[in-house]
């Protein structure tokens, strides 16, 4: 097992990920930032007009983005795009790829997952570190460290953006997680539903978002 190791908050580590971010923003620093997850949109023009009006927009592993002439539900905009090891791609994962910001989670290597990525992937994504991120935040969501438990790509993405842009109105879109904490599938907006996997803990990681949108740390736009 691993030595865990937290990090102070100001960091060089998160000072050079904010600058590199910075670079795909339309405003810095971001005085607006969204991420965008894979859950279900329902059509909503005010919806996508608010994720494209972003000065940064944050997508992730399988989506897509709204076409010119379908219905407008979850944008058309990606500045950054995050990954995992096991993304099966969407219809907007990889394309006009050289006009983005790729980052990749990865979590289980504090555990068992290995170091080597796939060789098929157009993209050479930046490494999220797990000790300036991870591990705190699996200790805000009461988890043993040495447990093989970790957040969700979008949860953690979003604690990412917080900690990153702390003045900045951070929202957060297409989660499933707040109302539904006991699934055991997450429907994508896009593609296949996939199984809830064991490392998950949905019930509190629920309740750490809620508790997020009350104390005004994120905003949920529905």
């Amino acid at each position: 097992m691993r030595v865990m190791i937290t990090v102070p908050a100001q960091s060089e580590q998160r000072r050079v990920l904010a600058r590199l971010l910075c670079t795909y923003a339309r405003s810095v620093p971001p005085r607006t930032v969204t991420v965008v997850g894979n859950g279900p949109l329902s059509d909503s023009a005010e919806r996508a007009a608010t994720i494209d009006d972003s000065d940064l927009v944050v997508r992730m592993t399988t989506f897509a983005l709204d076409t010119r002439h379908g219905p407008a539900r979850r944008g058309r905009r990606a500045d950054i795009v995050v990954l995992h090891r096991a993304v099966v791609p969407g219809p907007g994962t990889f394309a006009d790829h050289s006009s983005r910001l790729y980052l990749l989670v990865e979590p289980g290597r504090l555990y068992w997952e290995r170091e080597d990525r796939p060789d098929w992937w157009p993209v050479h994504p930046v490494s999220v570190p797990n000790a300036e991120f991870t591990v705190p935040l699996k200790a805000l969501m009461g988890l043993a460290q040495e447990d093989a438990s970790w957040p969700t790509t979008g949860t953690l993405v979003t604690y990412m953006m917080t900690e990153l842009f702390p003045d900045a109105v951070t929202r957060l879109a297409g989660t499933t997680i707040v109302e539904q904490s006991e699934q055991t599938s997450f429907t994508h907006d896009w593609g296949p539903a996939v199984k809830v996997t064991g490392e998950h803990r949905l019930v509190v990681e629920s309740a750490l978002l809620r508790s997020w949108v009350e104390q005004g740390r994120i905003e949920l736009l529905r």
